[in-house]
């Protein structure tokens, strides 16, 4: 099992499709292309559903002052297709990137086994990581609620 990245250490690399806020088309990024920027990367496990709902809505609804602070992409295992509905439907300010297998997710640490009525499976973990302009982690906020975004 991948262990989450540490404070201070090199945030891992990535490269995936992403749509939404100044990518109006799915373009693919890579985490070389971000640097010099402040970067939040925040995982959340499926688009429309209740909680990540809520969560993307905080985060819209308080866009001016987060914005002005740092570039914020959400990350989940949904496809383009759904990202751009989910974006859509909430009026979401901000970019999406689409994780199909899992990787960089694995290589956060945030793909890990869950139980829902006792059954387990593996899912995405709801964590956040900022990401300096030197590529580094500046911050790291694990097993977020919904509701303290």
């Amino acid at each position: 099992m991948i262990k989450t990245p540490q404070i201070g250490t090199q945030a891992p690399a990535f490269s995936a499709q992403v749509i939404g806020g100044e990518y109006t088309t799915a373009t693919r990024i890579s985490l070389a292309d971000l640097k010099g920027q402040i970067v939040v990367l925040y995982f959340y496990p499926k688009d429309d559903t209740p909680g990540c709902t809520t969560q993307a809505c905080a985060l819209r609804d308080d866009w001016a002052e987060i914005s002005a602070k740092a570039k914020v992409i959400g990350i989940s295992i949904d496809s383009i297709k759904s990202h751009e509905k989910f974006i859509k439907k909430h009026s979401l300010p901000f970019s999406l990137l689409s994780d199909e297998e899992h990787h960089i997710a694995e290589s956060y640490g945030v793909w890990v086994e869950k139980n829902m009525y006792g059954k387990s499976y593996m899912g995405m973990e709801r964590s956040s990581f900022v990401i300096g302009k030197d590529g580094k982690i500046k911050g790291v906020l694990s097993k977020v609620k919904p509701h303290d975004c």
